[in-house]
């Protein structure tokens, strides 16, 4: 994001907006522009107390006083001048968004206040691999010393919870001068801060702190802090100070020197697959990535398969997610070249295949994963011809995958969990009353928003490229009579498919196909057809159907969940749990989704100049809105109704996944060079002219 000049904004407008920054462990820090919390998820420290999950808001925010003197001689006084900014019922106090003038995410999050005679820095640095933030201020500009006050404000608790006061008996010890340990407590954990001020003990509560967002979304928004004491620093001009806040003890020069090397590394990074100009968008679209992929220590990766999960599905509320984090697979891991962490992700999921059905859900209270999603082990399938497709290593697939890949298909073939099974025509159709197998799963209570029981489209586009990669697998690796199976199995696939789904009338596929008929919806779902390595709908229904969606889902910020048309379409995703629910996959817009349309329309137009400037002007909203608004990041959905108002989480592993993947293979041409004879991504059906 482009340096923000908030001395010209208003505060709604910078309450809009949201800042993120991760650690690589699961935790992160989070808020506004002008540190105004306007969610339970926001803090300075949200701790991974269990890396990536079991997390907690351990340091909510910090209030700053800067106390300065004014005039001189009889005529000087002392002023003070809050930075700080923050909600309560019927007011906003302070108001340090007044001396607020500027702020930038990049390389970190940074702060420049403004006062009578003094201007300071103010910046926000998560140490990669630990539970740890670095906030340094800096005098700029000064003529003369001035005092700044530091008062942490904790709330010590999960993230999905709120603190209020209690009678425990919270206290901050002195461990050495500088080094202060808060200690557990039968609700709270350890806490550790650090400094080169002096601390002032004197804990007490802030109360009634108001999360507007919570309120806004239907949840108990109304929160008390707890606040240890002063750190007070005598800061000349020129010199900068540190607050350090740890869920480890703390060794405040070790910190200092990390966050500096770290700094640095920020600072030295480039684009790694492009010469030449420096491309925004492609920079803004790894920094964005990068927050996703996890490097969680030897000891968490030891510790078993679902602990070593290496992607988060979104911010600020989701834990790892197979589904996300597969869809997202080639945009996050395999573009910037994190071919390590791309193995460890393909060879997690495949230890914990259980009959053939992989984890969609990873519990943030570090419980087993769930496996509630029927695509899930189809995503990795083509995950596992991505890998191929960008690496040629066929080492890895042959020892440690090609086993997993054709357990998926014998036991799909079969039947298995969630309901999943096929039919005499090959179809795959999944049952499993009160859970949605796909992933437009919005559920509240017992109430499935999206059921959509039988065969879904999409599902069977998945099916159709799983049998297909498993076929091509089975050739290379001198499973003969297998790849004669699976090829013929493929070949029914395609052919029910084309009979069953296609929707005369509409120009389109059917949604889904259940046992007592068709569901027309209109829905986008039925681009994955068109967009996978191997397309299981007729090439001469590709540019019908994507002139359906064209005319009735695609937005300037994403594809539409359902036709406006449609009685059941909610335009606005907005309101409490319920209203958003019935919205969530019901006409909402998704960022991911422009993946699979700008491959479907590459597919149908040939990779022209031509088409690359219409996908890139598909992708333009989303790029204008990870560079401004969406503060570095791409957030999980839209409203479908114009002005697209931003939804969900507010960072997205598939909308960033998908975005940089179209943006680099559809827009800037850039693909992976065919490996050991593994095939790129098959020719359009018009081959490129003046590409």
């Amino acid at each position: 994001m482009a340096l923000l000049g908030a001395a010209a904004m208003g505060l709604d407008d910078l309450l809009s907006r949201e800042w993120l920054v991760a650690n690589g462990i699961g935790g992160f820090a989070c808020s506004t522009p002008v540190g105004l919390n306007t969610r339970k998820y926001h803090g300075l420290l949200v701790a991974a107390m269990s890396p990536p999950v079991r997390r907690m808001v351990l340091l909510s925010r910090v209030e700053e006083t800067v106390i300065s003197v004014v005039g001189s001689g009889t005529t000087s006084q002392k002023r003070q001048s809050a930075l700080a900014c923050n909600e309560y019922p019927g007011t906003i106090h302070p108001h340090g968004h007044e001396h607020l003038r500027a702020f930038s995410d990049e390389p970190f999050p940074r702060w420049a206040y403004q006062g009578e005679g003094w201007t300071i820095e103010k910046s926000l640095r998560l140490l990669c691999g630990e539970n740890t933030v670095c906030l340094t201020y800096t005098l700029l500009g000064a003529e003369k010393p001035v005092v700044l006050e530091l008062r942490p404000l904790f709330a010590l608790r999960g993230i999905h919870e709120l603190c209020y006061q209690w009678n425990g008996q919270l206290d901050a010890q002195s461990r050495s001068p500088g080094q202060q340990r808060i200690p557990p407590t039968s609700r709270t954990p350890e806490v550790f801060f650090a400094h080169d001020g002096v601390f002032e003990p004197g804990g007490c509560w802030y109360m009634s702190t108001i999360y507007r967002r919570e309120c806004e979304r239907g949840y108990a928004g109304l929160e008390d802090l707890w606040m240890p004491g002063v750190v007070r620093y005598r800061l000349a001009p020129g010199q900068s100070v540190h607050f350090v806040c740890s869920s480890e003890p703390i060794e405040l020069d070790r910190v200092l020197s990390e966050a500096d090397r770290q700094a640095a590394r920020e600072l030295a990074r480039s684009a790694p697959i492009v010469t030449g100009a420096a491309d925004q968008a492609l920079e803004a679209l790894l920094r964005a990535a990068d927050q996703f992929v996890l490097h969680l220590p030897k000891a968490v990766v030891s510790a078993g398969a679902d602990a070593a999960m290496n992607v988060m599905a979104s911010y600020p509320w989701s834990p790892p997610a197979g589904r996300d984090a597969l869809i997202a697979f080639t945009g996050l891991l395999l573009i910037p070249g994190r071919f390590d962490e791309a193995r460890q992700l393909l060879e997690t999921m495949a230890g914990l295949a259980r009959e053939g059905v992989m984890p969609s859900e990873f519990p943030e209270d570090a419980s087993p994963p769930k496996y509630l999603g029927a695509d899930t082990s189809l995503w990795f399938v083509n995950a596992v011809h991505e890998w191929l497709r960008y690496t040629g290593d066929e080492s890895l697939v042959r020892e440690r995958l090609f086993e997993t890949v054709v357990r998926i298909i014998r036991c799909y073939q079969s039947g298995t969990s969630l309901g999943i099974v096929m039919d005499p025509d090959g179809l795959l159709a999944s049952h499993e009353p009160g859970v949605a197998t796909t992933w437009m799963d919005a559920r509240t209570g017992d109430w499935v928003v999206t059921p959509r029981q039988g065969r879904p489209v999409e599902l069977n586009a998945l099916w159709y490229n799983a049998l297909r990669i498993a076929a091509d697998l089975c050739a290379r690796f001198d499973r003969l009579v297998w790849a004669g199976e699976f090829v013929r199995l493929a070949e029914a696939v395609r052919l029910a498919f084309n009979r069953r789904f296609w929707n005369e009338s509409s120009g389109c596929c059917f949604d889904v196909i259940g046992d007592r008929g068709a569901d027309p919806s209109i829905r986008p779902n039925q681009l994955l057809a068109i967009s996978l390595p191997h397309a299981v709908l007729a090439s001469d229904r590709w540019p019908p159907v994507l002139e359906v969606i064209r005319r009735d889902l695609l937005t300037p910020m994403g594809v539409r969940t359902l036709a406006r048309s449609d009685p059941s379409y909610r335009g606005h995703y907005a309101g409490d749990v319920v209203s958003r629910d019935r919205a969530y996959h019901q006409g909402s817009a998704y960022p991911w989704l422009l993946g699979p349309m700008s491959s479907a329309v590459a597919r149908v137009q040939g990779r022209t100049i031509q088409t690359r400037n219409e996908i890139r002007g598909m992708l333009e909203g989303c790029l204008m809105y990870l560079q401004d608004r969406g503060v570095g990041q791409i957030c999980e959905l839209f409203d479908g109704d114009p002005p697209h108002h931003p939804g969900g989480a507010i960072a997205s592993a598939r909308s960033v996944g998908q975005v940089l993947q179209a943006y680099v293979e559809e827009v800037l041409g850039v693909l992976p060079q065919a490996r050991s004879g593994w095939p790129t991504r098959p020719s359009p059906v018009r081959p490129p002219v003046g590409a």
